[in-house]
């Protein structure tokens, strides 16, 4: 998503706890011709989403488009979590897209154009055995994306979920490392393979433009017809 929108014109401020991974995503879009910024920060804290906000709007100014997609996954029975894991997974999936809402939102009131995007995903629809903290938190992305939406429909800011079905990604590595897992997988998806990154870009930089103006306060499944199913 960050490449495809800096590809797009945008200037783009990465943002994460892996410093490697952002720097590797930088220079990426750097030798595309883009512009990128570095921004490591824990934004499931409350004080790193404020020195964030500070941070980012030094380098680059005004944000006109907000991309929530932190994200992590523990895959054990209800039985079995601990408060602590169950708090740290729907702290990082949900709490952490109020608190950068809170403090990037400000941004865009008062101009006419804005951009929400909430990574939610196909486990706050349907879901799975050993996925209920992921599932909740997801879900709960999916409220907030509603009522903000319609928060933020005075002021021409659209708030979008994309929720996105099985893709190669880090989050899925263990997944893709055990073949009857995969297999399982790809026997749900329709389409019969995983999903391409580049595929979650494109949808990304289309609700950013006027031609998806009208679009707000709902979710797109990016699933390959695991939902229809």
């Amino acid at each position: 998503m960050a490449a495809a929108l800096a590809e797009a014109g945008a200037r783009v401020a990465l943002v994460g706890r892996d410093v490697e991974q952002l720097n590797a995503t930088h220079a990426t879009i750097q030798a595309a011709g883009g512009v990128s910024g570095v921004f490591p920060s824990d934004i499931s804290d409350e004080s790193n989403v404020i020195a964030l906000e500070r941070a980012v709007s030094a380098e680059f100014g005004r944000v006109d488009i907000l991309i929530n997609n932190a994200g992590i996954n523990i895959r054990r029975p209800l039985l079995e979590f601990t408060l602590d894991e169950w708090n740290q997974v729907m702290t990082v999936n949900s709490t952490a897209a109020f608190l950068m809402c809170r403090a990037f939102v400000p941004h865009m009131k008062g101009r006419g154009y804005g951009r929400v995007i909430n990574v939610a995903s196909t486990m706050s629809h349907v879901s799975l055995a050993q996925r209920s903290a992921y599932s909740a938190s997801k879900a709960a992305l999916l409220g907030m994306t509603r009522a903000l939406a319609l928060e933020l429909a005075p002021e021409q800011i659209t708030v979008v979920a994309i929720s996105p079905g099985p893709f190669a990604t880090e989050i899925n590595s263990v997944l893709l490392a055990d073949p009857a897992q995969t297999q399982f997988f790809l026997g749900k998806v329709a389409l019969g393979r995983w999903g391409r990154v580049e595929e979650i870009g494109g949808l990304a930089v289309f609700l950013c433009t006027d031609a998806a103006s009208y679009i707000t306060g709902t979710d797109i499944l990016i699933d390959g017809g695991w939902c229809a199913q």
